[in-house]
């Protein structure tokens, strides 16, 4: 069942269209590619959906209802979280209270079982929680969790967005080119870590300029040229496609 639909999707920059007319389904519970080359518009379109860049026409519906051009803290607050490009690490804080910033909008959460009986879980347990997945998959920011942000390494800081982006418990998280400056053993961890977030049952879409290492885990992949989507397909059949390998992707040496 699609989580995410994006139709019709259109978006100028000025008199630049930058994304012209494409549709895209995010399945519950899987991994979604956006491939390209630089200026194919593959981060203009993760912003639209997470509202930061405003959209000219077409629909963007999550669990739907209708989010398109909604406030960026609305969009947040109904489970669709981003990881952004450049990591945005807050400087001055350490790495737990980095953490602690992507938990700011949960709220004490009520749910009711078979038997009509409410239960309740309190915030404070909620981010204990979230807090003890996030230390799971990067054992290294627990390790520094009192050590300021600023001082971890490039694939530290980028662990780091991505274990913020999980404290806000998404529904849907968006990954916005986490592999971008990092060296390849790094990479490599990165990926392997996504494996693992979508295992525990998250929802990723994924903006990507490294094709191989993200088609390897995707389910899905849609490739964009220049705004338009010029292919798509499941991820390991993508990857096996040599002539769209060499056109759209580059070589694999």
């Amino acid at each position: 069942m699609a989580i995410l639909e994006i139709k019709d999707l259109v978006i100028d920059y000025g008199i630049i269209r930058a994304v012209k007319g494409i549709n895209m389904n995010v399945n519950e519970g899987s991994i979604v590619a956006i491939l390209g080359a630089n200026g194919a518009g593959k981060t203009t379109t993760i912003r639209s959906i997470s509202g930061v860049v405003k959209v000219k026409s077409g629909r963007i519906l999550f669990d739907s209802e209708n989010i398109t051009n909604q406030d960026p803290h609305k969009i947040a607050g109904l489970g669709i979280v981003q990881s952004p490009e450049g990591r945005l690490i807050l400087h001055g804080l350490t790495v737990e209270e980095n953490l602690l910033v992507g938990a700011y909008s949960l709220k004490t959460q009520k749910t009711t079982d078979d038997q009509g009986i409410v239960h309740i879980k309190k915030r404070s347990q909620i981010i204990q929680e979230l807090l003890q997945a996030v230390f799971g998959y990067f054992p290294i920011l627990k390790e520094r969790r009192k050590q300021q942000a600023s001082t971890l390494s490039g694939g530290e800081q980028q662990m780091l967005a991505i274990g913020r982006a999980l404290m806000g418990n998404p529904k849907l998280l968006l990954l916005d080119e986490p592999s971008l400056g990092l060296a390849p053993l790094i990479v490599r961890d990165i990926f392997a870590i996504i494996s693992k977030i979508k295992e525990q049952g998250r929802t990723i879409l994924i903006v990507e300029q490294n094709a191989f290492q993200t088609l390897k885990i995707a389910d899905y992949a849609y490739i964009l040229e220049l705004g338009k989507i010029v292919s798509q397909g499941q991820g390991d059949m993508l990857l096996k496609d040599e002539q769209l390998v060499n056109a759209y992707l580059g070589s694999k040496h």
